[in-house]
């Protein structure tokens, strides 16, 4: 068994990032969370959930943003990937799984 502990929890302006190029800079709150075994309490590699939301704009920004794969640049310099899950700005990426990591 395992279970998701928030690791991490971030605000700031970043980029957002289509095929590695920069869109457009964008506000951000993330949360991090990493599966971990119950029993030692060690992460699992692979296993991770980053939920939150970008400041998207409906009436503006690209309704094709939503749904696919995308960056975002956080201020410190790391990108993580995402995808907009809808019109408010939604943030969800997942590891493991097939979709992700193709181990499982």
């Amino acid at each position: 068994m395992f279970m998701m502990k928030l690791v991490e929890e971030c605000s700031g302006t970043g980029e957002l990032l289509q095929n590695g190029q920069a869109v457009r800079p964008i506000a951000y709150q993330v949360r991090r969370f990493q599966g971990m075994t119950e029993g030692s309490g060690m992460p699992i590699p692979g296993l991770f959930r980053i939920e939150g939301s970008v400041e998207y704009r409906a009436d503006s920004d690209s309704a094709d943003w939503i749904g696919i794969s995308m960056g975002l640049k956080l201020d410190d310099g790391r990108v993580l990937g995402i995808t907009i899950v809808d019109a408010t700005g939604n943030i969800l990426s997942e590891g493991h799984g097939p979709s992700k990591c193709l181990c499982c």
